[in-house]
């Protein structure tokens, strides 16, 4: 098995149907935790299937390579036709049958192990409570904690039956946002009192059913911390650790975000999340600051003070990743046959 890197703790994206030779030989040198596949990655089904296949084989032996993607449904799902297009969540919750909600989340899942894709960022914990929020709006399973906790820990639960591991997300909320993080840092000025009865309670029940991931969001909330979330200790290590009791893997929103990547330079933003208790970190686009984020990672390992934690973050990853399936798609053949799935869009059309 490899020797951990600290360049582990980094799950990438890239540009195109293949990845960059660069990037293919540092996950053959097991300097890279996982991929991030967007649109942009996604040809016809034989190509994606290709490309997971690619990327399983490249990497070393030891735990699987974290193959990841945005496959919400609505207006967040990367994998479309032939694949079901599923419906936005908040459409999802209507009948409040949480039932169906796991149904979509069992469907969905299956799809995405047809492909080798073995963790999916979702499914969504905020709590739609602001109207105009148009960033997370009708991704949202609700605009109450409760019907958010039933439902997305349904389809949570039917995601993991599929062989897919979920994420929860964006800790420790996004839904009372105006601003988009992709290119400004929100502000929420609720007070700790209101985040504890309103945002937390879909992360706290989280936290219990036993979500292995939670996704940060880079969102500053002036009650508890003048830092975004990501880098805050009062939020990481105070209430997602220490109240919440979360003992899973912590990872950070994207880093090429201009909340995070137009005001710290890449360095300080990963040294103080790090500190702060993320344990991985999404850069999804450019390689500088793939780059960057890296020599930061190897230099807080070297540090006094951080280089503890940079172990801890790896050993919970590798943990969290022993647990995946392989990064291996099923046979061309299983594939033209499994799609479309007949059932699966009939599901879809109940909605």
């Amino acid at each position: 098995m490899t020797p951990p890197s600290p360049g582990e703790l980094l799950i990438v994206g890239f540009e195109g149907l293949r990845p960059p030779d660069e990037l293919s030989a540092r996950i053959a040198a097991g300097r890279v935790g996982g991929v991030i596949l967007f649109a942009r990655n996604l040809g016809a089904p034989a190509e994606v299937a290709a490309l997971v296949e690619g990327l399983g084989r490249a990497a070393p032996a030891g735990p699987s390579l974290i193959v990841a993607i945005d496959q919400e449904g609505g207006r967040v799902q990367r994998l479309k036709s032939p694949l079901t297009v599923w419906p936005p969540m908040a459409r999802l919750a209507a009948p409040d049958d949480p039932a169906l909600s796991e149904a979509v989340g069992r469907a969905l899942g299956a799809e995405l192990r047809l492909f080798g894709v073995n963790v999916d960022f979702a499914p969504v914990l905020d709590v739609r409570t602001n109207p105009q929020n148009q960033v997370i709006g009708d991704r949202a399973f609700g605009e109450t904690a409760d019907a958010v906790a039933r439902h997305a820990l349904a389809f949570w639960r039917g995601l993991e039956s599929a062989g897919v591991r979920g994420c929860g997300k964006h800790f420790p909320g996004h839904g009372d946002t105006l601003q988009d993080s992709h290119l400004e840092l929100p502000r929420i000025e609720a007070p700790i009192e209101r985040l504890r009865a309103v945002e937390l309670p879909p992360f706290a029940a989280a936290v219990e059913a036993g979500v292995p991931m939670i996704m940060t969001a880079h969102i500053v909330f002036s009650g508890v911390d003048e830092r975004p979330a990501t880098m805050s200790r009062a939020w990481i290590d105070g209430v997602l650790r220490g109240e919440l009791g979360f003992r899973g893997v912590v990872v950070s929103d994207d880093l090429d975000m201009k909340a995070v990547a137009g005001r710290f330079p890449v360095e300080e933003a990963v040294r103080e999340s790090i500190a702060a208790g993320v344990d991985a970190f999404l850069a999804c686009r450019d390689p500088e600051i793939q780059r960057l984020a890296e020599e930061a990672l190897v230099r807080a390992s070297q540090d006094a003070l951080l280089g503890p934690r940079v172990a801890e973050s790896l050993a919970r990853l590798r943990a969290f990743r022993a647990t995946l399936a392989p990064a291996r798609p099923v046979d061309a053949a299983t594939l033209a046959r499994s799609l479309p799935d007949a059932a699966n869009q009939a599901l879809a059309a109940r909605f």
